[in-house]
């Protein structure tokens, strides 16, 4: 099984002069989820090498024991030094994608013509795909094959109206994802803020917080198993 993770290169939080980029426990925690079951990891971002760590998403309050083991797994770290450039990786070559969230790809990903074009692809073959948090956001722009806006009439979740407020950022994100899922017109689903919550809605599975990371990679495990029965050759 081969997972292709897509993180953010994009590293200032709008005009407050503060850094952000990819959340580690939504790197980490799918990260194991899918180390742990034998599937092979490609780690992928739009300018490649290093991607910005948001440091908030390293501070005491937000370490979980996932987020400690991959900083001290140096196999993980070498792959996180050494992104491939987004533009490099081809659908044909992975059983699925999964973006992580942080407040980065509300501006890079969400805009980025060979994330939209991956994602894309992947919905044409008939992969599942899992977003989580802010990379929701990374939907906004994605089609159907037939041309329609791919979230239109779909159930997702996302970093909710709520949780932005809470972090005091909704003046300076470039959208808020909820709002905007909603305007594309989604179903959107949520719980009350930090509460794990993960929607399924056919290849599509998102997840609303950092919390929801781990437990959005294990349903996409699932649903890429399924997929991978669906379409084995049949034994003669």
């Amino acid at each position: 099984m081969k997972v292709l993770m897509v993180i953010t290169s994009h590293d200032t939080l709008g005009n407050t002069g503060r850094k952000t980029g990819f959340w580690l426990e939504e790197l980490a925690a799918p990260y194991y989820v899918f180390k742990d079951s034998g599937a092979e990891i490609t780690l992928a971002s739009p300018k490649g090498g290093r991607p910005p760590l948001d440091p908030k998403s390293n501070e005491p309050e937000f370490r979980t024991e996932l987020t400690r083991r991959f900083e001290k797994d140096a196999a993980a770290e070498a792959q996180l030094d050494k992104t491939v450039r987004l533009d490099s990786v081809r659908q044909e070559d992975f059983d699925s994608v999964f973006y992580p969230g942080g407040h980065g790809p509300m501006w890079d990903l969400a805009e980025d013509k060979h994330s939209i074009k991956l994602i894309e692809s992947f919905l044409a073959a008939g992969k599942p795909i899992a977003v989580v948090c802010h990379s929701t956001g990374a939907l906004r722009h994605v089609k159907t094959p037939d041309g329609r806006v791919f979230v239109e009439g779909k159930e997702v979740t996302g970093f909710t109206d709520g949780e932005e407020e809470a972090v005091g950022l909704t003046k300076v994100v470039p959208f808020l994802v909820e709002d905007e899922m909603l305007k594309l017109g989604a179903v959107f689903s949520k719980k009350a803020n930090w509460t794990s919550h993960v929607v399924t809605d056919g290849l599509l599975t998102t997840g609303q917080n950092p919390s929801s990371s781990g437990p959005a990679a294990n349903v996409l495990l699932a649903e890429i198993a399924e997929h991978r029965k669906a379409t084995a050759p049949a034994k003669s």
